[in-house]
C-alpha cells in the first residue's frame, strides 16, 4: 500500500516507462488526490474520489488507466465528461503521457464533425473521451461498441447529473461489460451519485480529500457590493489595478452578458474574448487557446466553462454575476490558485443579494469579507426577500407574514354594526357593536343565535311597496299583486296551452284591445301579452304559469317578410 503523503511519483508503483514520460513533461510531485488514487487505481480497484476542482484529478485517473491498458492491450478505456471544454482538456493531458507510449485517444463531443469522429473510431483508439450526448449518438448509429471496455471513468459526475445527463449515463453503464474497473470523481456526493455507485460499482474505495463544497485555501476571496449599472466601471477599475499581462477570467450569468462584456472591453483597448454556448466549437477552441497563450488578457465566460478551463496561471477570477447555484461558486473560483499557486477571486453583489451571499458562505463554511471600492455601495439592503433569492426591490411580492400574525383592520363601515377599529386585534381593540335585527331592535344577551328570516324580534322587510306592519306571507298563499297594478286571480288566467289561435293573435305593436288579425305578416313579432291573455301593463312579480307554443315547421303562407 502506498504512503499517504507521497513525495514523488516513483513511490506510487508507476512503471519506469511511464515515469520517464512524466519526468519529461515536468510532473515530479503528485497532488494529494493523485497520491491516494493512483496506487489503488493501478491495482484495479473501483474508486470514488471526492475532491475540490483543480486538484489534479485528470492525472489521478489518467495514469492508472494508461498503466492498465499497457498491461492489457486488448482492453479499452472510456472517459465520460459533462462539457466539451473539459473533454478537450482531458484529451490534451492524456496525449502528453500516452502518445509516447503508443496510447491513442479519440474525442467525441457535440459541435464537431461527425464524419471525422467516425474515422477516429475506425482507427481503433485505446481511450475514448466523450460527452454523454454525442456518445449515445455514435452508439445508436453502431459506430462504437463497449464490449472491450475494461476501465471507465465518470469525471464531474455531479455536474453531469445536474445538467440532465442521468438517463444517458444509466444507459451507458448498462452497455459496458460487468467485469470492469470504474473510477468516479465528483466534487459533491448527492443521492443520485451514491445510488449509481451502489448499482454499478463493486466495493468502491471512497477517497475524500476535502468535504463537499470546500473552497481552495490558496484563493483570496472578497465581495464588493455594487449597483447593477456600475458593475462595468468597477470591472474596468479592477483590471487597471491588476498587474499587466495577468490572465483574468470573468464569469457572467448569461451568454449575452459575456458577449457584451468582451465587446465593451475591446472598445476600450483591452484584449478580451468570450466563450459560451452560442459560440461554435472552433470559436471556443480559439478563445481558450488564445487565453492560454496570453493572446487575450480577459476571458468572459458563462458557467459552461467553470469546470472546463485548466489554465494554471490565472491570477484573478471575477464573478461579474453571482452563480445560479451556490455550488458553482466553488468551481468558478477554483480556476485560480491551481498547482500550488495563489489566486484571488472577487465577486460583485448587488445590494439585494445578501441572501445569495449567505447561502454561499454556508456552503464553504466560512465568511467572505466585504471590501469597499470606489463606486461601490456601503452594504446590503434590508428589504424583503425576492422570489429568486436575495432581497427584492418591490417586485414580485415580499416576505410572507409570520405564522400567528393578525392583519390590521381598515376603517371601513360594516353593515349592521359600528365601523371596525383600526387597532390590531389583541392590542386593545374595541369590541364589535351588538347585532341589530331588521327592525332595528338590539339583540338581547339571552339570545343564542340571530333571529330567523321573518321571525323573532323583527318583522320581514317590506315587499314591493308593502307595509312593515303587514303580517308575513304564509307559505303557499296567493302571490301578492305587483306594485301599482292588479293581477287577475289564478282561476281567471288561461290554462297552460290554451292560447288563442295563431291567426287571431294581435299584430306586432298592436294593443291587446285591438281586434285580432286574421292573416298578417309572419315577420312581425306578436305581442307578448296576447299569448297568455294578460294585460299589456307592467309584468307582475309572480311566477309565469302560461307557456309558449312551439312553432310548427311548415312553409309560410301569408304576408310579406319585413325585418325587425
Amino acid at each position: 500500500m502506498a504512503p499517504v503523503d507521497a513525495v514523488t511519483f516513483k513511490s506510487l508503483g508507476i512503471s519506469e516507462k511511464v515515469l520517464a514520460v512524466l519526468d519529461k513533461n515536468g510532473f515530479i510531485t503528485p497532488t494529494p488526490i493523485q497520491g491516494k488514487v493512483i496506487p489503488f487505481g493501478i491495482q484495479g480497484k473501483d474508486i470514488i474520489g471526492i475532491a475540490q476542482t483543480g486538484t489534479g484529478k485528470t492525472l489521478g485517473f489518467g495514469i492508472p488507466m494508461i498503466e492498465r491498458l499497457l498491461a492489457n492491450p486488448d482492453g479499452r478505456g472510456l472517459v465520460i465528461l459533462p462539457t466539451r471544454e473539459l473533454a478537450l482538456q482531458v484529451d490534451e493531458t492524456i496525449r502528453k503521457i500516452g502518445y509516447a507510449l503508443g496510447i491513442r485517444s479519440a474525442v467525441l463531443i457535440g459541435g464537431d464533425s461527425m464524419s471525422r469522429q467516425v474515422r477516429e473510431l475506425r482507427a481503433g483508439p485505446n481511450i475514448v473521451i466523450a460527452t454523454p450526448g454525442r456518445l449515445i449518438d455514435h452508439l445508436q448509429q453502431g459506430n462504437i461498441k463497449f464490449d472491450r471496455v475494461s476501465v471507465i471513468v465518470l469525471d464531474e459526475a455531479d455536474h453531469m447529473f445536474d445538467i440532465g445527463f442521468a438517463p444517458q449515463i444509466k444507459e451507458i453503464m448498462k452497455k459496458v461489460p460487468a467485469t470492469r474497473q470504474t473510477l468516479l470523481f465528483s466534487a459533491t456526493m448527492p443521492n443520485e451519485i451514491a445510488k449509481l455507485a451502489v448499482e454499478h460499482m463493486q466495493l468502491p474505495l471512497r477517497i475524500e480529500m476535502a468535504p463537499a463544497g470546500t473552497s481552495s485555501a490558496n484563493v483570496e476571496q472578497e465581495i464588493i457590493v455594487v449597483n447593477r449599472g456600475a458593475k462595468f466601471n468597477l470591472l474596468v477599475k479592477i483590471l487597471g489595478e491588476t498587474a499587466p499581462g495577468t490572465p483574468v477570467l470573468v464569469f457572467t450569468r448569461t451568454k449575452h452578458g459575456a458577449k457584451d462584456i468582451a465587446h465593451d472591453l475591446r472598445n476600450i483597448g483591452t484584449s478580451a474574448t468570450e466563450i459560451h454556448s452560442n459560440r461554435t466549437l472552433a470559436q471556443r477552441r480559439e478563445a481558450l487557446d488564445g487565453f492560454k497563450k496570453h493572446k487575450y488578457q480577459v476571458l468572459a465566460a458563462t458557467d459552461i466553462a467553470a469546470r472546463g478551463i485548466d489554465v494554471k496561471d490565472i491570477g484573478l477570477v471575477i464573478n461579474y454575476d453571482l452563480p445560479e447555484q451556490s455550488e458553482d461558486y466553488v468551481h468558478r473560483i477554483g480556476r485560480t490558485g491551481r498547482a500550488g499557486k495563489t489566486g484571488k477571486a472577487v465577486s460583485f453583489a448587488t445590494p439585494d443579494q445578501k441572501y445569495d451571499i449567505t447561502t454561499i458562505e454556508r456552503l464553504i463554511k466560512k465568511p467572505i469579507p466585504t471590501k469597499s471600492h470606489e463606486g461601490a455601495v456601503m452594504g446590503f439592503s434590508q428589504g424583503p426577500r425576492s422570489f429568486r433569492g436575495g432581497y427584492s426591490r418591490g417586485g414580485r411580492g415580499g416576505r410572507p407574514a409570520p405564522r400567528g400574525a393578525f392583519k390590521t383592520h381598515t376603517n371601513q363601515a360594516f353593515k349592521g354594526g359600528a365601523p371596525r377599529s383600526t387597532s390590531t386585534v389583541g392590542e386593545g381593540a374595541a369590541p364589535r357593536a351588538p347585532y341589530r335585527s331588521f327592525s332595528g331592535a338590539p339583540r338581547t344577551a339571552s339570545s343564542s343565535s340571530r333571529p330567523s328570516y321573518g321571525s323573532g324580534t323583527g318583522a320581514r322587510a317590506p315587499y314591493r311597496g308593502g307595509s312593515a306592519d303587514r303580517a308575513p306571507r304564509a307559505f303557499g298563499a296567493a302571490p301578492r299583486p305587483a306594485f301599482g297594478a292588479s293581477r287577475p286571480a289564478y282561476s281567471a288566467r288561461p290554462a297552460f296551452g290554451s292560447r288563442p289561435a295563431f291567426g287571431s293573435r294581435p299584430a306586432f305593436g298592436a294593443s291587446a284591445s285591438r281586434a285580432p288579425r286574421t292573416g298578417g305578416s309572419f315577420g312581425r313579432k306578436p305581442n307578448l301579452g296576447a299569448y297568455t291573455g294578460r294585460s299589456a301593463g307592467p309584468r307582475s312579480a309572480g311566477p309565469r304559469t302560461g307557456g309558449f307554443k312551439p312553432r310548427t315547421s311548415g312553409p309560410r303562407t301569408g304576408g310579406s317578410f319585413r325585418p325587425r
